[in-house]
């Protein structure tokens, strides 16, 4: 065996003889000058993470003396690591002539029967189990054919294994988390075979490498309870850069050029910096330079010069994995590209589907060349055409077309047996299987389930439509759901097709495209209940009587499209009281078509003006303002990372049969960043409704919804559009209008004039004060919406308080009223609105009588059509739903 030696060549500095004043000074200047070399930022190489593993079991198993490694890592020789090993086998083989990429590998143990190492763990959390293997040839057993399983205690890392007759080193290499004290790897060889080790590699991972939860891709929800897997990386890529060894990976890992996994290496290119100017966040303990090293973030692969000017491609990597396993992909980011912040906006997409939209690194990490890392969550459902990640220009104003990635990461996940290898278990259990015990009676269930379904479908079929056979659905019928494995959106690009989401993953009802004609007949503009930026809403009717709203998107519109796979994304994680609820979707013939559920009383705006309706009691109107704030409140804090609704206004409150408010349209909704501030992004949402620090600095928060709920605070309180044009300049924007008159302490004069007298008047000013609050100039000045809905629930019981005390009164004065009948006296005040009366039409005010008293409010109540939304429509840019 040859010897490896590191070569250091010695620098010496001579001085002239003659010069024996000068000598020492410049021996000073010449180590200045040294010094100053080694520090300076631009020259200096990067020092690697220090990580000092209080677990470090190293072995080269059948080795005689410690080898070291080129890495500097020494293991330890068989003799020293014999007190790990149980084993009633002591065949060990060695050779010294092969090529093998390190020395580990020219030694070996074999066990003809189980053999077992234990080793005690210091520190419980997850270690680097590395499983060195060569097949070398010797008198004992062919270990080509070789056949054998690796277990720990928990889980199978090999099932039946073999090298397949190839004469290659193979590492497997394992993250698992350890939470007991002792640690035990199984070798059990196959009857009539044998099993074999090389070197065995058990070493502590760093505390914040792995966590419990990450984000799943579909459908689109937090994962968590990740700890309680084992994993085994296949794929560790440096995006751009070259192979990265053990020797510059302060954990031992090894990075491999993603040159040979692009789909299409003439639409990517290369780009790099030096590794100096990566600055990990010195905030952020998720990320550290232990999570990838420094020069993986130096370089990266982003989108290849098409020589076009709107370039609209993705840069495609491959992998070949095992499709019965679910997997963790980590995707490493880095912007070392921009010349500026929020310049970058790109999509990246996991086996088709959209796994990061609208990704604006700068915006999440506060500055360019700073890392940043996701985990995404691939269930083994989404596997069946193997794995493949991409890059892509998201459709974000102001931004570049350009796409990077900078590493990528493939983890397998054990499956429901703890096996990472096969369907068994360590205590013999397969996937989908139990024991035999089990068996007979699950046999006898189900025996019994059928025979019941069957007489269901017996009753079904007696039961069934006249016109079934012209349906295009057997099951549209007869089985209450769908659970097909169709296309469920297309995103069309310059390089074809390619799925954004899969059908059947928690949406719901799949209609088909003849169903949605039936219930919508044959969508008749008759049934048409709303209109917006994405399409029509029809009134249709499903499964012989249950009403159902029909949202058909317009294919035409990219918006549309944009739109439509945002709200999927949200409505597959969001279930609320006030949020509306997905029945079920149609995505033939590349239709786009939502069906939700109906909302009979149609939105709050028309229930406030413009449409001859009964007008709504403050306590209505203060009941449907606090479940939406509710609504909102949930989204806002109600998931892990939080979301941003981003298109409040009265048209998206929505009212059921009771009155029940439920917020809708999430079309333009966003994620809030984790750890951030805002989300920097173009500027979109309803004229009138936008927060004017959002319009400003093009920087999303939860607040921007706040001050979006202000203005539909004052809706509710003065029955009049956020914006109409043909009211004089200083009336025209209902916020601006509304404050000036609540810094008179008049506010009052501006109201509704059919809540005057039915309103108390404590209770409209806590109303108004949490309607000021939210229309903050700043919104590190606003309220958080509980502290909003905090507000509303007061001044919803002052109204009840003043309701019930004015009821005791009018009982009281009956009493004492002698029993012949009083004059009639006529009155100029507008009629009390009963408050438990919401359906009953309430009487009108004549025109002349509610200008006089409300000094033209009563005409901003005229307009019939002048909302945000049709007044924003004169903005290209801008657009709501």
């Amino acid at each position: 065996m040859g010897k490896i030696e590191k070569k250091h060549t010695k620098i010496k500095f001579s001085l002239p003889k003659q010069n024996n004043f000068l000598s020492p000074m410049m021996h000073i200047l010449l180590v200045i000058l040294l010094f100053s070399f080694l520090s300076w930022p631009s020259l200096a190489l990067p020092s690697p993470a220090s990580f000092l593993p209080k677990d470090n079991f190293l072995i080269d198993c059948g080795a005689e003396n410690p080898p070291t490694l080129p890495d500097g890592r020494q293991f330890k020789s068989d003799p020293q690591a014999n007190s790990f090993l149980k084993a009633t086998d002591d065949y060990k083989v060695s050779v010294n002539d092969v090529d093998v990429p390190l020395p580990i590998y020219l030694n070996a143990r074999i066990f003809i029967q189980e053999a077992k190492y234990s080793f005690h763990l210091v520190q419980s959390g997850f270690h680097w189990v590395r499983l060195h293997f060569y097949p070398i040839k010797n008198s004992v057993f062919d270990l080509q054919k070789a056949t054998f399983s690796v277990n720990t205690d928990t889980f199978v890392l090999l099932h039946s294994f073999n090298v397949n007759n190839t004469d290659k080193a193979i590492l497997k290499e394992y993250l698992i988390n350890v939470t007991d004290p002792q640690f035990t790897l199984s070798f059990i060889p196959l009857k009539n075979s044998a099993a074999f080790i090389n070197a065995i590699e058990v070493v502590s991972a760093p505390d914040n490498l792995m966590f419990d939860s990450g984000a799943g891709l579909f459908p689109v929800a937090e994962v968590t309870g990740l700890t309680q897997y084992a994993f085994q990386p296949v794929y560790r890529l440096n995006n751009g850069g070259p192979l990265i060894t053990s020797s510059n990976d302060t954990l031992g890992r090894t990075w491999e050029s993603d040159e040979p996994y692009l789909t299409n290496k003439n639409l990517a290119k290369f780009v790099s910096v030096a590794t100096n100017v990566i600055k990990f966040p010195q905030d952020t303990p998720t990320i550290s330079p232990l999570t990838a090293p420094q020069t993986i973030y130096a370089s990266a692969t982003e989108m290849g010069d098409a020589g076009v000017n709107l370039p609209n491609f993705n840069v495609s990597w491959k992998f070949d994995v095992d499709t019965s396993f679910s997997y963790l992909v980590r995707l490493h980011f880095c912007d070392i590209v921009s010349k500026g912040l929020n310049q970058l906006y790109f999509n990246v997409y996991v086996n088709g589907k959209i796994a990061i939209p609208n990704l604006d690194l700068s915006a999440i990490t506060g500055a360019l060349a700073t890392p940043y890392y996701k985990d995404i969550v691939v269930n083994a459902t989404l596997m069946t055409q193997g794995l493949s990640v991409q890059v892509g220009p998201a459709n974000a104003d102001g931004g570049n077309a350009n796409a990077l990635m900078n590493g990528i990461e493939v983890l397998k996940i054990s499956n429901t047996v703890n096996s990472l290898d096969g369907e068994f278990g360590v205590d013999g259990r397969r996937v989908g299987g139990s024991n035999r015990g089990a068996v007979a009676a699950v046999g006898f269930a189900m025996m019994f389930g059928a025979f019941v379904g069957l007489g269901a479908m017996v009753i079904k079929w007696h039961k069934r439509p006249q016109d079934w056979q012209k349906r295009n659905s057997f099951s549209s019928w007869l089985l209450p759901l769908h659970a097909g494995d169709t296309s469920f959106m297309s995103s069309k690009n310059s390089m074809g097709k390619s799925n954004i989401f899969s059908s059947s993953m928690g949406l719901g009802r799949i209609f088909s495209f003849h169903e949605i004609q039936e219930a919508t007949k044959n969508f008749d503009a008759k049934n048409i209940i709303g209109v917006g930026g994405f399409g029509n809403v029809y009134l249709g009717v499903i499964d012989e009587g249950t009403q159902v709203a029909v949202k058909r998107g317009n294919p035409q519109s990219e918006q549309g499209i944009n739109e439509f796979q945002t709200e999927i994304q949200m409505l597959s994680k969001l279930r609320h009281r006030h949020l509306v609820s997905m029945i079920g979707y149609c995505d033939e013939n590349e239709e786009m078509i939502l069906v939700y559920e109906y909302m009979p009383n149609g939105h709050l705006r028309d229930h406030l003006y413009g449409k001859n309706m009964p007008a709504l009691s403050w306590k209505q109107r203060l009941e449907i303002c606090i479940g939406s704030a509710r609504g909102l409140h949930y989204l806002h804090t109600g998931t892990a990372q939080g979301i941003i609704h981003r298109d409040v206004k009265t048209t998206n409150i929505l009212l059921d049969e009771n009155f029940t408010a439920k917020v809708s349209d999430f079309g333009l909704s966003k994620d809030a960043p984790m750890g951030q501030g805002h989300v920097s992004t173009a500027v979109k949402g309803s004229f009138g409704y936008l927060d004017p620090e959002y319009f400003r600095r093009q920087q999303l928060t939860e607040k921007s919804d706040v001050y979006s709920f202000g203005v539909v605070l004052l809706e509710a309180l003065c029955a009049r559009p956020a914006i109409n044009p043909q009211l004089p300049r200083e009336q025209v924007n209902l916020a601006d209008w509304a404050m000036q008159w609540k810094r008179k302490g008049l506010i009052d004069k501006i109201i509704d004039p059919l809540l005057v007298g039915s309103i108390n008047p404590e209770s409209m000013k806590k109303f108004a004060e949490a309607a000021e609050k939210c229309l903050a100039d700043h919104g590190v000045d606003r309220p958080s919406m509980g502290d909003v809905l905090w507000n509303l629930e007061y001044a919803l019981q002052l109204q009840e308080a003043f309701t019930q005390g004015k009821a005791e009164d009018e009982n009281s004065a009956a009493v004492a009223v002698p029993t012949s009948p009083a004059p009639a006296v006529p009155t100029t005040t507008p009629p009390t609105i009963p408050e438990d009366t919401p359906t009953t039409p309430s009487p009108t005010i004549p025109q002349q009588e509610a200008n006089t008293n409300n000094n033209g409010a009563s005409e901003a109540r005229a307009i019939d059509d002048h909302s945000g939304t049709a007044m924003f429509a004169q903005f290209s840019n801008l657009n709501g739903r």
